[in-house]
């Protein structure tokens, strides 16, 4: 089994790239530092260092350990931080990321819920792609996504899903615009959109904006996309002053401003489900992870 000090000397010498000066940081000895590297390598049966007059630095297998190393020992400190936190203060603290559409509406009433069950969130606010990647490293204990279209987020094996919400997507116009005289859209009023200037997303990553450039493409239309931005708030501006059409979420599209209008989309692709990602262990996510989704449940009801 793994010391936690084996794993400590890899990443002092990765570090510092040198065992003397990992010993330093350490605050051990040099040859302490030299057993728990040796006895590592012993462990997975290769070497993980490679050392020279210059110093130390990691093979490829060194590499990877270092990297699963990194978050074995962030999971222990987190232990102790959250069982300490427990016995001494009756509270949890998990680290919390969301997406500043569900922020907005959202985090407030999840905030308020699970303070009453002791556990306080320290609350990021981040698009989707860099969400999915701090889950991965496990920098966040918990993280609020969505997907669209059956499109599959990137998430290592050991990242758990709870499906929260199935948030339909709403086709905003301008109130000018001819296509406001339809009720719905089904996939073909969608297509006579397709000279239109759009508004889409600024940061990469996201399934909604994939999945309408892959329904245009497919019948042979390239869409314009005239502005960026991640704001829903300056979408629905840009659509009330005429300068584009867009795709909103219904958790946006409770008050349009004037000189918009939404209108739903026939089509069960147009929605985006919510997710409560969390890294979780062969019995799943933690007791805490549960009673987070069901805040997050209980606060997207209390919206309508």
């Amino acid at each position: 089994m793994i010391d936690l000090r084996q794993l400590l000397a890899l990443s002092a010498v990765a570090a510092e790239g040198s065992v003397a000066r990992a010993a330093t940081r350490l605050g051990w000895s040099q040859p302490t530092v030299d057993y728990h590297l040796r006895n590592l390598d012993r462990l997975v049966g290769a070497d993980l260092t490679e050392r020279s007059t210059r110093g130390s630095k990691l093979t490829t297998a060194g590499s990877l350990m270092l990297e699963r190393g990194q978050e074995i020992l962030g999971l222990a400190e987190r232990a102790l931080t959250d069982v300490r936190d427990l016995a001494q203060l009756g509270r949890i603290r998990l680290r919390f990321g969301t997406f500043p559409t569900a922020a907005a509406r959202l985090l407030p009433g999840i905030t308020s819920r699970v303070a009453e069950l002791g556990i306080e969130l320290d609350a990021t606010l981040e698009e989707l792609a860099p969400l999915v990647t701090r889950v991965n490293q496990h920098t966040l204990d918990a993280a609020l996504v969505y997907a669209a279209g059956g499109y599959r987020l990137p998430f290592r094996a050991e990242v758990h899903t709870t499906h929260l919400f199935t948030d339909p997507m709403l086709v905003a116009l301008p109130a000018s615009h001819p296509a406001a005289r339809h009720r719905t859209f089904d996939q073909e009023t969608l297509l006579s959109l397709a000279t239109d200037s759009w508004v889409m997303g600024s940061t990469p990553g996201d399934t909604l904006d994939d999945l309408v450039r892959e329904v245009f493409q497919a019948a042979g239309h390239q869409i314009d996309v005239a502005i960026r931005t991640d704001d829903y708030s300056v979408v629905l501006g840009l659509v009330a002053a005429g300068m584009a059409v867009a795709l909103v979420p219904s958790l946006v599209g409770n008050r349009p401003p004037e000189g918009v209008v939404l209108r739903p989309v026939d089509d069960p692709r147009f929605t985006r489900e919510l997710l409560l990602a969390a890294p979780a262990g062969p019995g799943g996510p933690s007791a805490a992870v549960r009673q987070l989704a069901e805040a997050v449940r209980r606060s997207i009801s209390a919206l309508g």
